[in-house]
């Protein structure tokens, strides 16, 4: 048994296997969501509720959050009992969401005034990586901090990387979010070229996927197109997100313009499903 306290905030399709891992590894759980029905499948795992974030941080020695943007971030740090409320000192908090290096400056700054440590510490993988463990994680902040909460991010991740300082986490996500934001329009081009040029949509799937250019992303993305299937493992309007955030800290590369500028056209229609439905887009 773990004797870490752990202070989970944000239960949406990623936090809620993220914090089951945890709980399978022994730790003692304490969740807060804003919608509170999502902390029922919790409970029955043994997971402690508390009621604002405030209680949540009082309660915990570790807190972990995985929400959607920055918006959010602030809401839970700054927010009526947010986490700067409650005024305690000696807590680590781990920032696992994909939000600006901007915010997590602004918030590490605060928590170090109270005497708390920060870590931006956001992943790449999906709902089933999140549900087998197998994320890869890369952090910004502390070095002594990271490898002390490192044992506890081996048990959400298969590969837990210090890449720099405060932010340094974030900026790294925001690249690799750019990367996919480009796999995934490329991808969605291959089909629509092919379905121009009257070659089905299976047989370029299984010659993509049995070819160097094979990936797990691209195997599922490309089943995904075959079988009509935009339902949303993480949402367009997601990675339209991410991709404004890269703007906003440079992106400037030929290929992440393009991209970037493709799925802002798509996310008032199509925000709601898959990245891959950028071939609805692309199919006008």
């Amino acid at each position: 048994m773990n004797t870490t306290k752990i202070g989970w905030v944000g239960l949406g399709k990623m936090g809620i296997p993220m914090s089951q891992s945890l709980i399978k590894a022994g730790f003692p759980i304490i969740v807060y969501n804003r919608s509170k029905e999502k902390e029922d499948g919790l409970k029955v795992s043994g997971a402690g509720v508390a009621s604002t974030p405030a209680a949540l941080i009082q309660q915990a020695d570790v807190i972990i959050l995985m929400v959607t943007d920055d918006k959010a971030i602030d809401d839970i740090f700054k927010g009526d009992n947010g986490l700067l409320s409650a005024s305690t000192s000696g807590k680590i908090i781990i920032n696992m969401s994909t939000v600006s290096p901007a915010i997590s400056k602004e918030m590490a700054a605060a928590c170090a005034k109270q005497g708390n440590q920060y870590l931006d510490a956001p992943v790449s993988g999906s709902v089933k990586q999140a549900q087998e463990a197998q994320l890869v994680i890369m952090a910004g902040g502390d070095e002594n901090t990271f490898e002390k909460v490192k044992p506890i991010l081996e048990k959400i991740g298969r590969m837990a990387m210090l890449v720099g300082d405060i932010g340094a986490g974030n900026t790294a996500k925001l690249i690799i979010n750019t990367l996919l934001g480009i796999q995934a329009q490329g991808l969605a081009e291959a089909f629509v070229f092919a379905q121009q040029k009257h070659i089905k949509s299976a047989d370029l799937a299984m010659l993509i996927n049995n070819s160097a250019l094979g990936s797990p992303l691209i195997k599922i993305k490309s089943e995904a197109i075959v079988n009509n299937n935009f339902n949303a493992l993480f949402s367009l309007s997601n990675i339209a997100k991410d991709l404004r955030l890269a703007k906003d800290i440079g992106l400037s590369m030929p290929l992440g313009e393009v991209t970037y500028q493709t799925f802002q056209d798509a996310e008032p229609a199509l925000g709601d499903e898959d990245i891959i439905a950028i071939y609805k887009q692309i199919s006008i």
